[in-house]
């Protein structure tokens, strides 16, 4: 996959948008303990960097949390995963050539799961099916916590308006 390459241009001001209040995560320890561990224990479920990291920006796509898009392309880069091309798709996954068939049906695992309220039946047994062939119980035990997470930090940032560039 080819990398992303920074032209040089003259640096952009960022726009200050104050939170509404501090990520209330951070201001609960005991919270924060929790989702600590939540994070930890779907590390250790057998997804892969790869799937993890495009779940977790479509979640945040489709919720429209700028502070975990952004978040999710600096931890993208850290765990060197060569994602660049595909962080790019995501959001178009359906018709781009990029995404195996484990990653397809992750993500639309993520679709279903962030769109709950879409449908009659959210969560249709396609979907799960999917999910499930790419996956033993621990690992679509991982997924499902995984893609529940970036879907709490999407609603806390959002609605505290955690600005972007903060993660």
């Amino acid at each position: 996959m080819s990398q992303l390459t920074k032209t040089p241009s003259a640096p952009r001001a960022r726009v200050a948008i104050p939170p509404r209040l501090t990520n209330p995560a951070e201001l609960m320890p005991d919270a924060w303990e929790g989702i600590q561990k939540l994070l930890v224990a779907v590390q250790k479920g057998g997804l892969s960097a790869e799937v993890r990291e495009l779940t977790h920006m479509r979640a945040s796509q489709i919720n429209g949390c700028s502070a975990c898009i952004e978040g999710a392309i600096k931890h993208a880069h850290k765990s060197g995963a060569d994602l660049d091309d595909r962080l790019l798709a995501v959001a178009a996954w359906q018709h781009s050539p990029l995404f195996s068939a484990e990653e397809r049906a992750a993500l639309e695992l993520t679709e279903a799961m962030a769109r709950l309220a879409d449908r009659p039946d959210p969560v249709p047994d396609e979907t799960w099916t999917a999910a499930a062939e790419h996956s033993d119980d621990r690992s679509l035990a991982a997924l499902v916590l995984h893609i529940a997470l970036p879907t709490l930090f999407n609603r806390l940032n959002v609605t505290t308006r955690q600005p972007a560039g903060d993660c």
